[in-house]
């Protein structure tokens, strides 16, 4: 989790009072929670950043609010963008005129800009927007960019993936093997890197849960995250626990249908609950009252869901190939499966109440000792420190000035614009206030 090299936490090292003014700029935010981990990181670090005296705001496209996107997303100012759907690529083809053509503005605005790497049409001009400007540039990408076959993604790497990569003052990663997959990408070592988790708000622990087991998957229902899997897992508990109930609470992006199929198919339509997208708050209120929370996906880099579900003390089932499996394993905070086969014994086991009081104290300990927010912004603010400086920009100064062309929305491609027209240019200039979360994008998943 340590950044490597020197210096000393940006807090201090501008001088007393000093504010850094730091955009965040993520894909995609909505209602629904769509584009999944990447926003919950974005605003769990801009509510840090705040509450050390600094000023971050949200940057990314909006879809599914009623009467426009909000100005504000928890507390954190935004400016978000109605997504218009270009290209049939999921969360690649999304983006919105208005935001590329203001990208090069909205960059200059900011001390420095840390963006959430995607390869798509609205993370990816941002990058290039502010390398461009000459503003710091500090890029995440959530295991989203890695090695692929295809086609756009080849193009993407050419014209832009590589260049803002090897152009970010830092990149910042999750596991080494996203470190590898990047290196990979780049085509060489990628000597910016810096290894950074991801961090939870402290959370107080719940209560033991009493009454009939409440076993719970909180994602996205996408192939990946195996939802069926949490279905097939219902029969072998149930047996053993006829009045447990399964809650499957997330938005559907294809995997919905096969999930009622496979619950009909079992006859457990009184049993198993999909409760669809929840909002933030509800998603932790179901994770205090579930026994178990089960993520049966693979290769999933550093999920959020199970961070939250450690974070309120409930004990997690993961698979091996899971970014954060050797944690949970390592500290009896949940179990570690195989397969989709050792979910069920994993769950009867944390069933167990000695195993179950034992488990989730080993799971808040374990989120608040080494996933702390507060610890993680703190490495981050010394990683923005070393950018400033390299860059020789001081926090607050004046908006620089104009680059003499800017070519953000290059990467937007010509021709007929699917869909109505864009609604109005988004936020006002002097207030870039909005947010919101998309589909999927066909280089890499988000995770949820």
């Amino acid at each position: 989790m340590n950044a490597p090299g020197p210096g000393p936490a940006l807090d201090a090292a501008p001088g007393p009072g000093a504010s850094l003014r730091v955009l965040h700029a993520v894909t995609l935010h909505s209602p629904t929670g769509a584009f999944g981990g990447p926003v919950r990181v974005a605003l769990n670090l801009a509510h840090g950043l705040t509450a050390r005296g600094h000023r971050p705001r949200l940057l990314a496209l909006a879809d599914g609010f009623d009467g426009g996107p909000p100005r504000e997303v928890e507390g954190v100012p935004a400016t978000l963008f109605p997504a218009r759907r270009l290209l049939p690529l999921g969360f690649s083809g999304i983006t919105s005129p208005a935001l590329l053509a203001r990208a090069g503005r909205l960059v200059r605005d900011a001390d420095l800009v840390h963006v959430h790497l995607a390869r798509d049409l609205v993370t990816l001009p941002v990058a290039l927007a502010a390398l461009r400007a000459g503003v710091p540039l500090v890029l995440q990408t959530h295991g989203m960019v890695d090695p692929s076959g295809k086609a756009l993604a080849k193009v993407l790497d050419a014209l832009a993936v590589r260049r803002v990569l090897r152009g970010a003052a830092a990149v910042l990663h999750l596991t080494a093997h996203e470190r590898r997959d990047l290196d990979a990408v780049v085509g060489a070592p990628l000597a910016t890197a810096v290894h950074l988790v991801n961090g939870v708000p402290a959370q107080d622990p719940r209560p033991l849960p009493a009454g009939p087991p409440r076993i719970l998957y909180a994602a996205r229902l996408q192939a990946r995250k195996r939802p069926v899997d949490f279905v097939d897992a219902a029969p072998g508990v149930l047996r053993r626990y006829p009045d447990a109930a399964f809650v499957i609470a997330g938005p559907d992006e294809g995997e919905l249908p096969a999930v009622r199929r496979r619950v009909e198919e079992l006859g457990l339509a009184d049993r198993v609950f999909c409760v669809g997208a929840l909002p933030s708050a509800r998603v932790l209120e179901e994770l205090r009252r579930a026994h178990v929370y089960v993520l049966p996906s693979v290769d999933e880099p550093f999920p959020m869901s199970v961070l939250e579900s450690l974070s309120v003390g409930t004990p997690a089932v993961v698979t091996r190939s899971n970014g954060l499996a050797p944690a949970v394993g390592g500290a009896g905070a949940g179990r570690v499966v195989e397969g989709s086969g050792g979910l069920t014994e994993a769950v009867l086991e944390l069933l167990d109440p000695e195993n179950a009081e034992k488990a989730s104290a080993a799971a808040h300990r374990l989120a608040g000792e080494a996933f702390s927010i507060d610890a993680v912004v703190g490495e981050l603010l010394e990683v923005y420190g070393r950018a400033v400086r390299t860059a020789g920009t001081s926090p607050g100064a004046s908006p620089r000035p104009a680059p003499p062309v800017d070519r953000t929305a290059d990467l937007a491609e010509p021709g007929p614009r699917p869909g109505p027209p864009d609604q109005a240019p988004g936020p006002a200039a002097d207030t870039p206030e909005e947010r919101t979360t998309a589909p999927e994008s066909p280089a890499a998943d988000p995770h949820g």
